[in-house]
């Protein structure tokens, strides 16, 4: 999952990203509203997290002119304690969620979490694809109830890959959400994580989870199962 941060407070702004790619997300940042509408309107996102309170253009109307371009990425706004009026237009821009601060990082990763699987059209942290079993909040994986054990890598690339079950990724959209902004993206490298996903999951090779679409890329070929509500 790739996530952009747009914050002018260098020390949250530093806080977030390091805490962010510990847990396994690739994570652009900017230190005020322009360069933010700038990396929202020309790079990918899964998410973004915004603050209210930025320099040279507000939160609010970089979101406002990020909606109207076009950009559908979902959008976590901060805001300042009782500060209301800061929330309601900034969901009135198209924000998608808000947090205040001070927030617990836990939460903010919850709520970041939610939002992609929402976009992607997931209500529950538990994607199921027949006896594939992806627990996102555990980050945990299970196949037949099989527990498998996946690098951080794999883990990412599979999880990508089931909440856009059926959609044909490829290569360079797929290097370009698992990885920063600065990482050397050598596209071969997903072909290996696929080879090892492939066999991890299915070493009998009976369930074909992943397709290859000859110069195209890959899809998630197994069917989605309902949400799980529990």
């Amino acid at each position: 999952m790739r996530v952009l941060v747009v914050e002018d407070e260098p020390r949250l702004l530093e806080e977030l990203r390091e805490r962010l790619r510990e847990e396994g997300l690739a994570v652009d940042t900017a230190p005020d509203g322009v360069e933010g509408l700038y990396c929202l309107t020309e790079h990918p996102y899964d998410a973004a997290v915004v603050d209210l309170g930025l320099p040279h253009l507000e939160g609010t109307e970089l979101i406002r002119r990020a909606r109207a371009r076009g950009v559908r990425t979902p959008v976590l706004i901060l805001t300042a304690r009782g500060r209301w009026q800061e929330k309601v237009e900034g969901l009135e821009a198209g924000a998608d969620d808000y947090l205040v601060k001070p927030f617990h990082f836990a939460e903010l990763l919850a709520r970041l979490r939610a939002l992609v699987r929402r976009a992607a059209g997931w209500a529950s942290p538990v994607l199921v694809s027949g006896p594939v079993r992806l627990d996102t909040a555990s980050q945990t994986v299970t196949v037949d109830g099989r527990p498998v054990e996946l690098t951080g890598y794999e883990y990412r690339l599979l999880e990508y890959l089931m909440l856009h079950a059926g959609e044909v990724l490829s290569k360079t959209r797929l290097t370009e959400h698992l990885y920063d902004q600065d990482f050397d993206r050598d596209s071969n490298v997903i072909e290996v994580f696929v080879r090892r996903l492939r066999r991890k999951l299915d070493p009998e090779e009976r369930l074909r989870p992943i397709e290859t679409l000859r110069g195209r890329g890959y899809r998630w070929a197994l069917a989605r199962e309902p949400d799980e509500t529990g």
